[in-house]
Protein backbone atom coordinates (compact mmCIF):
# COMPACT_ATOMS: atom_id res chain seq x y z
CA UNK A 1 0.00 0.00 0.00
CA UNK A 2 1.44 3.40 -0.89
CA UNK A 3 1.59 6.28 1.06
CA UNK A 4 -1.35 7.99 -0.98
CA UNK A 5 -3.20 5.27 -0.59
CA UNK A 6 -2.38 4.70 3.17
CA UNK A 7 -2.85 8.91 3.80
CA UNK A 8 -6.45 8.84 1.60
CA UNK A 9 -7.45 5.81 4.08
CA UNK A 10 -6.53 7.24 7.32
CA UNK A 11 -8.66 10.10 6.13
CA UNK A 12 -11.43 7.87 5.34
CA UNK A 13 -11.02 6.27 9.10
CA UNK A 14 -11.53 9.52 10.25
CA UNK A 15 -14.57 10.63 8.89
CA UNK A 16 -15.99 7.68 9.71
CA UNK A 17 -15.53 8.18 13.20
CA UNK A 18 -16.59 11.70 13.08
CA UNK A 19 -19.90 12.05 9.55
CA UNK A 20 -20.36 8.50 9.15
CA UNK A 21 -19.79 5.82 6.34
CA UNK A 22 -21.56 8.18 3.53
CA UNK A 23 -18.64 10.82 3.87
CA UNK A 24 -15.77 8.15 4.38
CA UNK A 25 -17.36 6.13 1.58
CA UNK A 26 -16.89 9.28 -0.49
CA UNK A 27 -13.24 9.67 0.28
CA UNK A 28 -12.44 6.32 -0.74
CA UNK A 29 -13.83 6.15 -4.00
CA UNK A 30 -11.72 9.66 -4.38
CA UNK A 31 -8.25 8.11 -3.37
CA UNK A 32 -8.97 4.93 -5.25
CA UNK A 33 -9.78 6.77 -8.37
CA UNK A 34 -6.99 9.08 -8.15
CA UNK A 35 -4.36 6.25 -8.10
CA UNK A 36 -6.00 4.66 -11.18
CA UNK A 37 -4.14 5.15 -14.16
CA UNK A 38 -4.96 7.95 -16.23
CA UNK A 39 -6.91 6.39 -19.45
CA UNK A 40 -8.38 3.51 -17.73
CA UNK A 41 -12.41 2.88 -16.80
CA UNK A 42 -12.89 4.78 -13.43
CA UNK A 43 -9.59 6.50 -13.62
CA UNK A 44 -9.14 10.53 -13.44
CA UNK A 45 -9.44 10.55 -17.39
CA UNK A 46 -12.59 7.71 -17.46
CA UNK A 47 -15.65 8.63 -20.02
CA UNK A 48 -19.09 8.15 -19.73
CA UNK A 49 -21.55 8.24 -22.55
CA UNK A 50 -25.27 8.46 -21.39
CA UNK A 51 -26.81 8.61 -25.36
CA UNK A 52 -25.41 11.95 -25.78
CA UNK A 53 -21.68 12.92 -26.80
CA UNK A 54 -19.26 11.04 -23.89
CA UNK A 55 -17.94 13.53 -22.01
CA UNK A 56 -15.42 13.08 -18.60
CA UNK A 57 -16.85 11.07 -15.78
CA UNK A 58 -18.12 13.04 -12.28
CA UNK A 59 -17.93 11.03 -9.53
CA UNK A 60 -21.17 10.12 -7.98
CA UNK A 61 -22.14 10.47 -4.57
CA UNK A 62 -22.94 7.51 -2.64
CA UNK A 63 -26.38 8.25 -0.73
CA UNK A 64 -26.28 4.63 1.63
CA UNK A 65 -23.73 3.13 3.24
CA UNK A 66 -21.62 0.71 0.91
CA UNK A 67 -21.70 -2.79 2.16
CA UNK A 68 -18.15 -3.43 1.87
CA UNK A 69 -16.70 -0.20 3.59
CA UNK A 70 -16.59 -2.40 6.70
CA UNK A 71 -14.27 -5.30 5.34
CA UNK A 72 -12.01 -2.71 3.23
CA UNK A 73 -11.58 -0.67 6.72
CA UNK A 74 -10.49 -4.28 8.42
CA UNK A 75 -8.33 -5.21 5.53
CA UNK A 76 -6.63 -1.53 6.07
CA UNK A 77 -6.23 -2.83 9.43
CA UNK A 78 -4.37 -5.69 8.91
CA UNK A 79 -2.08 -4.57 6.15
CA UNK A 80 -1.63 -0.77 7.72
CA UNK A 81 -2.29 -0.90 11.47
CA UNK A 82 -1.36 2.70 12.15
CA UNK A 83 -4.85 3.55 10.42
CA UNK A 84 -6.41 2.65 13.56
CA UNK A 85 -8.75 -0.05 14.91
CA UNK A 86 -12.05 1.36 16.43
CA UNK A 87 -15.13 2.52 14.39
CA UNK A 88 -18.70 2.07 14.40
CA UNK A 89 -21.32 2.40 11.78
CA UNK A 90 -24.35 4.50 12.88
CA UNK A 91 -27.54 3.69 12.31
CA UNK A 92 -29.46 6.05 9.37
CA UNK A 93 -32.45 7.99 11.30
CA UNK A 94 -35.91 6.47 9.76
CA UNK A 95 -37.96 10.18 10.36
CA UNK A 96 -39.35 10.43 6.19
CA UNK A 97 -41.68 7.40 7.15
CA UNK A 98 -43.50 4.35 9.44
CA UNK A 99 -41.74 1.91 11.06
CA UNK A 100 -42.10 -1.60 9.04
CA UNK A 101 -45.56 -3.81 10.18
CA UNK A 102 -45.64 -6.91 8.46
CA UNK A 103 -48.89 -7.32 10.09
CA UNK A 104 -50.59 -5.82 6.64
CA UNK A 105 -51.20 -8.73 5.09
CA UNK A 106 -53.45 -11.29 6.79
CA UNK A 107 -51.25 -14.16 5.90
CA UNK A 108 -48.49 -15.90 7.90
CA UNK A 109 -45.20 -14.38 8.09
CA UNK A 110 -42.87 -17.35 9.64
CA UNK A 111 -39.18 -17.48 10.64
CA UNK A 112 -36.81 -19.53 10.04
CA UNK A 113 -32.53 -20.57 8.82
CA UNK A 114 -31.44 -22.39 6.71
CA UNK A 115 -27.57 -24.13 7.41
CA UNK A 116 -24.89 -25.44 4.90
CA UNK A 117 -21.41 -25.37 4.40
CA UNK A 118 -21.27 -21.80 3.54
CA UNK A 119 -23.35 -20.76 7.01
CA UNK A 120 -26.24 -19.92 8.30
CA UNK A 121 -28.81 -17.20 6.94
CA UNK A 122 -32.27 -16.61 8.46
CA UNK A 123 -35.61 -16.00 6.71
CA UNK A 124 -39.29 -14.92 6.65
CA UNK A 125 -41.39 -16.71 4.24
CA UNK A 126 -44.79 -15.62 3.84
CA UNK A 127 -47.65 -17.64 3.30
CA UNK A 128 -51.12 -16.51 1.53
CA UNK A 129 -54.51 -16.99 3.09
CA UNK A 130 -55.63 -18.67 0.17
CA UNK A 131 -52.84 -21.80 0.10
CA UNK A 132 -54.04 -24.83 1.48
CA UNK A 133 -51.45 -27.16 0.07
CA UNK A 134 -52.03 -26.75 -3.82
CA UNK A 135 -49.02 -26.17 -6.02
CA UNK A 136 -47.64 -22.52 -5.95
CA UNK A 137 -45.00 -20.00 -7.70
CA UNK A 138 -42.45 -18.75 -5.06
CA UNK A 139 -40.93 -15.70 -5.03
CA UNK A 140 -37.60 -14.75 -3.41
CA UNK A 141 -37.14 -11.56 -2.71
CA UNK A 142 -33.61 -10.04 -1.74
CA UNK A 143 -33.41 -7.16 0.23
CA UNK A 144 -31.21 -3.88 0.05
CA UNK A 145 -28.11 -2.51 1.98
CA UNK A 146 -29.24 -1.96 5.78
CA UNK A 147 -32.93 -3.49 5.05
CA UNK A 148 -34.31 -6.68 7.27
CA UNK A 149 -37.07 -9.08 5.73
CA UNK A 150 -39.87 -6.92 7.29
CA UNK A 151 -38.44 -3.62 5.56
CA UNK A 152 -38.59 -4.99 2.42
CA UNK A 153 -42.29 -6.45 2.74
CA UNK A 154 -43.35 -3.51 3.71
CA UNK A 155 -41.40 -1.36 1.37
CA UNK A 156 -42.71 -3.40 -2.11
CA UNK A 157 -45.85 -4.37 -0.47
CA UNK A 158 -45.03 -8.19 -1.94
CA UNK A 159 -46.91 -10.13 1.05
CA UNK A 160 -50.22 -7.70 -0.84
CA UNK A 161 -49.41 -9.19 -3.73
CA UNK A 162 -49.27 -12.72 -2.96
CA UNK A 163 -52.78 -12.08 -1.18
CA UNK A 164 -54.56 -10.93 -4.97
CA UNK A 165 -51.94 -13.47 -6.65
CA UNK A 166 -51.35 -15.94 -4.58
CA UNK A 167 -47.46 -17.05 -4.23
CA UNK A 168 -45.09 -17.78 -1.48
CA UNK A 169 -42.46 -15.15 -1.01
CA UNK A 170 -39.24 -15.96 0.43
CA UNK A 171 -37.16 -13.41 2.60
CA UNK A 172 -33.64 -14.62 2.80
CA UNK A 173 -32.21 -12.06 5.67
CA UNK A 174 -28.49 -11.04 5.16
CA UNK A 175 -26.25 -11.63 8.33
CA UNK A 176 -24.08 -8.65 10.57
CA UNK A 177 -21.66 -11.00 11.05
CA UNK A 178 -21.24 -11.43 7.29
CA UNK A 179 -21.50 -7.58 6.16
CA UNK A 180 -21.99 -4.96 8.33
CA UNK A 181 -24.26 -3.41 6.95
CA UNK A 182 -26.37 -6.45 5.72
CA UNK A 183 -25.69 -5.99 2.24
CA UNK A 184 -25.49 -9.17 0.16
CA UNK A 185 -21.87 -9.77 -1.15
CA UNK A 186 -22.24 -9.36 -4.90
CA UNK A 187 -18.93 -8.43 -5.56
CA UNK A 188 -16.87 -10.99 -3.96
CA UNK A 189 -15.80 -13.68 -6.18
CA UNK A 190 -16.62 -16.75 -4.12
CA UNK A 191 -20.26 -15.21 -3.54
CA UNK A 192 -20.62 -15.13 -7.32
CA UNK A 193 -20.36 -18.70 -7.94
CA UNK A 194 -22.49 -21.72 -7.85
CA UNK A 195 -22.16 -24.17 -5.08
CA UNK A 196 -20.22 -21.36 -3.19
CA UNK A 197 -20.85 -18.82 -0.31
CA UNK A 198 -24.60 -16.66 -0.72
CA UNK A 199 -25.64 -18.32 -3.91
CA UNK A 200 -25.60 -21.92 -2.29
CA UNK A 201 -27.11 -20.65 0.80
CA UNK A 202 -29.89 -18.91 -1.39
CA UNK A 203 -30.52 -21.87 -3.39
CA UNK A 204 -30.45 -23.90 -0.64
CA UNK A 205 -32.64 -22.01 1.07
CA UNK A 206 -35.17 -22.17 -2.15
CA UNK A 207 -34.84 -25.74 -1.97
CA UNK A 208 -36.08 -26.67 1.30
CA UNK A 209 -39.32 -24.44 1.29
CA UNK A 210 -39.90 -26.37 -2.24
CA UNK A 211 -39.58 -29.77 -0.39
CA UNK A 212 -41.56 -28.39 2.77
CA UNK A 213 -44.01 -26.38 0.85
CA UNK A 214 -46.01 -27.21 -2.64
CA UNK A 215 -44.25 -24.59 -4.91
CA UNK A 216 -44.30 -25.33 -8.38
CA UNK A 217 -40.99 -25.77 -9.57
CA UNK A 218 -41.80 -24.10 -12.93
CA UNK A 219 -42.62 -20.99 -11.24
CA UNK A 220 -40.16 -20.09 -9.20
CA UNK A 221 -38.08 -16.51 -9.15
CA UNK A 222 -36.08 -14.22 -7.70
CA UNK A 223 -35.76 -10.20 -7.14
CA UNK A 224 -34.10 -7.89 -4.94
CA UNK A 225 -33.22 -4.52 -4.51
CA UNK A 226 -29.25 -2.42 -4.99
CA UNK A 227 -27.05 -5.11 -3.67
CA UNK A 228 -30.05 -7.90 -3.38
CA UNK A 229 -30.68 -7.04 -6.98
CA UNK A 230 -27.02 -7.71 -7.83
CA UNK A 231 -27.78 -10.85 -5.85
CA UNK A 232 -30.62 -12.04 -7.91
CA UNK A 233 -28.65 -11.59 -10.96
CA UNK A 234 -25.91 -13.79 -9.65
CA UNK A 235 -28.82 -16.50 -8.70
CA UNK A 236 -29.72 -16.33 -12.21
CA UNK A 237 -26.76 -16.72 -13.70
CA UNK A 238 -25.70 -19.55 -11.38
CA UNK A 239 -28.54 -21.73 -10.69
CA UNK A 240 -30.70 -21.11 -14.02
CA UNK A 241 -32.15 -24.41 -13.47
CA UNK A 242 -33.81 -23.39 -10.48
CA UNK A 243 -35.44 -19.77 -11.00
CA UNK A 244 -37.72 -19.20 -14.34
CA UNK A 245 -36.80 -15.32 -14.37
CA UNK A 246 -35.13 -12.45 -12.33
CA UNK A 247 -36.05 -8.99 -11.37
CA UNK A 248 -33.36 -6.62 -10.62
CA UNK A 249 -34.04 -3.40 -9.37
CA UNK A 250 -31.28 -0.88 -8.59
CA UNK A 251 -29.01 -3.41 -9.19
CA UNK A 252 -25.23 -4.42 -10.72
CA UNK A 253 -24.59 -7.02 -13.79
CA UNK A 254 -23.05 -10.45 -13.33
CA UNK A 255 -19.12 -11.09 -12.29
CA UNK A 256 -19.24 -6.74 -12.15
CA UNK A 257 -17.05 -6.68 -10.21
CA UNK A 258 -14.12 -9.32 -7.81
CA UNK A 259 -12.68 -7.09 -5.26
CA UNK A 260 -12.99 -3.63 -3.68
CA UNK A 261 -11.45 -1.54 -6.35
CA UNK A 262 -13.23 -2.45 -9.16
CA UNK A 263 -16.69 -2.58 -6.99
CA UNK A 264 -16.29 0.96 -6.89
CA UNK A 265 -15.56 0.97 -10.76
CA UNK A 266 -18.92 -0.80 -11.06
CA UNK A 267 -21.07 1.26 -8.96
CA UNK A 268 -19.99 4.40 -10.56
CA UNK A 269 -20.80 2.90 -14.28
CA UNK A 270 -17.07 2.90 -15.41
CA UNK A 271 -17.06 -0.88 -15.64
CA UNK A 272 -18.56 -3.17 -18.47
CA UNK A 273 -18.47 -6.52 -17.91
CA UNK A 274 -18.80 -9.26 -20.65
CA UNK A 275 -21.67 -9.49 -22.32
CA UNK A 276 -21.58 -13.00 -22.90
CA UNK A 277 -21.03 -13.58 -18.83
CA UNK A 278 -24.16 -15.67 -18.77
CA UNK A 279 -27.47 -14.78 -18.03
CA UNK A 280 -28.58 -16.30 -21.40
CA UNK A 281 -31.64 -17.88 -21.09
CA UNK A 282 -33.41 -16.38 -17.68
CA UNK A 283 -35.84 -14.06 -18.40
CA UNK A 284 -34.87 -10.56 -16.27
CA UNK A 285 -36.68 -7.20 -15.70
CA UNK A 286 -34.77 -4.66 -15.09
CA UNK A 287 -36.01 -1.07 -13.11
CA UNK A 288 -33.80 1.90 -12.01
CA UNK A 289 -33.72 5.37 -11.54
CA UNK A 290 -32.60 7.52 -14.16
CA UNK A 291 -30.99 9.64 -10.87
CA UNK A 292 -29.88 7.05 -8.97
CA UNK A 293 -26.32 8.45 -7.57
CA UNK A 294 -25.67 5.13 -5.64
CA UNK A 295 -25.52 2.71 -8.87
CA UNK A 296 -25.39 4.32 -12.36
CA UNK A 297 -28.08 3.22 -13.99
CA UNK A 298 -25.57 2.26 -16.87
CA UNK A 299 -25.71 -0.86 -15.10
CA UNK A 300 -28.98 -2.03 -15.81
CA UNK A 301 -28.13 -1.92 -19.70
CA UNK A 302 -25.16 -3.97 -18.73
CA UNK A 303 -27.83 -6.25 -16.85
CA UNK A 304 -30.22 -6.37 -20.23
CA UNK A 305 -26.83 -7.33 -22.51
CA UNK A 306 -26.39 -10.27 -20.65
CA UNK A 307 -29.69 -11.40 -20.73
CA UNK A 308 -29.95 -11.53 -24.98
CA UNK A 309 -28.54 -13.75 -27.21
CA UNK A 310 -29.41 -12.28 -30.16
CA UNK A 311 -29.47 -8.44 -29.60
CA UNK A 312 -32.25 -6.66 -31.70
CA UNK A 313 -33.89 -3.24 -31.94
CA UNK A 314 -36.26 -2.96 -28.89
CA UNK A 315 -39.77 -2.11 -28.39
CA UNK A 316 -39.49 1.00 -26.43
CA UNK A 317 -42.43 3.37 -24.75
CA UNK A 318 -42.95 5.99 -23.03
CA UNK A 319 -45.47 6.43 -20.21
CA UNK A 320 -46.12 8.01 -16.67
CA UNK A 321 -47.43 6.99 -13.52
CA UNK A 322 -50.54 8.73 -12.04
CA UNK A 323 -49.07 12.18 -11.62
CA UNK A 324 -45.99 10.80 -10.79
CA UNK A 325 -42.74 10.24 -12.77
CA UNK A 326 -42.18 9.43 -16.47
CA UNK A 327 -40.77 6.16 -17.78
CA UNK A 328 -39.14 4.61 -20.59
CA UNK A 329 -40.11 0.86 -20.81
CA UNK A 330 -38.14 -1.14 -23.27
CA UNK A 331 -39.22 -4.75 -24.53
CA UNK A 332 -36.70 -7.43 -25.93
CA UNK A 333 -37.95 -10.47 -27.79
CA UNK A 334 -36.27 -13.01 -29.12
CA UNK A 335 -37.05 -13.87 -33.51
CA UNK A 336 -39.95 -15.95 -32.43
CA UNK A 337 -41.79 -13.18 -30.29
CA UNK A 338 -40.69 -14.50 -26.87
CA UNK A 339 -40.02 -11.67 -24.31
CA UNK A 340 -36.22 -12.17 -22.78
CA UNK A 341 -35.86 -8.84 -21.60
CA UNK A 342 -38.37 -5.63 -20.04
CA UNK A 343 -36.42 -2.75 -19.37
CA UNK A 344 -37.52 0.15 -16.86
CA UNK A 345 -35.56 3.65 -16.89
CA UNK A 346 -37.48 5.86 -14.03
CA UNK A 347 -37.46 9.68 -14.82
CA UNK A 348 -36.31 11.76 -12.17
CA UNK A 349 -36.27 8.74 -9.90
CA UNK A 350 -33.11 8.06 -7.26
CA UNK A 351 -31.75 4.56 -5.72
CA UNK A 352 -35.29 3.40 -4.59
CA UNK A 353 -37.95 0.15 -5.46
CA UNK A 354 -40.26 2.32 -7.51
CA UNK A 355 -44.00 2.60 -6.63
CA UNK A 356 -43.00 0.92 -3.47
CA UNK A 357 -44.76 2.02 -0.21
CA UNK A 358 -43.24 4.65 2.72
CA UNK A 359 -43.76 1.75 5.30
CA UNK A 360 -40.46 0.60 3.48
CA UNK A 361 -37.39 2.43 3.35
CA UNK A 362 -35.48 3.32 0.15
CA UNK A 363 -38.70 3.39 -1.81
CA UNK A 364 -40.42 6.10 -4.49
CA UNK A 365 -44.04 6.36 -4.34
CA UNK A 366 -44.28 8.33 -7.33
CA UNK A 367 -43.00 5.71 -9.77
CA UNK A 368 -44.31 3.04 -11.68
CA UNK A 369 -45.18 -0.42 -9.94
CA UNK A 370 -42.64 -2.30 -10.13
CA UNK A 371 -43.63 -5.11 -7.92
CA UNK A 372 -46.66 -5.18 -10.09
CA UNK A 373 -44.74 -5.43 -12.73
CA UNK A 374 -42.45 -8.26 -12.48
CA UNK A 375 -44.86 -10.01 -10.67
CA UNK A 376 -46.78 -9.94 -14.08
CA UNK A 377 -43.75 -10.32 -15.71
CA UNK A 378 -43.14 -13.40 -13.40
CA UNK A 379 -46.47 -14.99 -14.40
CA UNK A 380 -45.57 -15.29 -17.94
CA UNK A 381 -42.36 -17.04 -17.41
CA UNK A 382 -42.20 -20.81 -16.34
CA UNK A 383 -39.48 -23.42 -17.04
CA UNK A 384 -39.37 -27.00 -18.11
CA UNK A 385 -39.00 -29.39 -15.82
CA UNK A 386 -38.01 -32.96 -15.72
Amino acid sequence: MNEQMLAGMREAMSLLQRDGPVAATDKIQQTLLRLMPAGTPGGQTAWRGDGAAARPAKLLPVREPVGFLPDLLARLRTEAPGIGTRFELPTAPRTDRQEPDSTQAPGRFLTGSFTNQAGTRAYKLYVPTAYHGQPLPLVVMLHGGGQSADDFAAGTRFNEIAEAQPCLVLYPTQSAAANATRCWNWFKAPDQQRDQGEPSLIAGMTGAVIEQYHVDPARVYCAGLSAGGAMAVIMGATYPEIYAAVGAHSGMPYAAASDFASAFAAMNGAAAPAADACLKGVPIIVFHGERDETVHPRNSDHIVAQSIEQPAAARITQGRAGTGHNYTHSVHEEPDGKVVAEQWLVHGAGHAWSGGSRRGSFTDEQGPDASREMMRFFAAQSRPVS
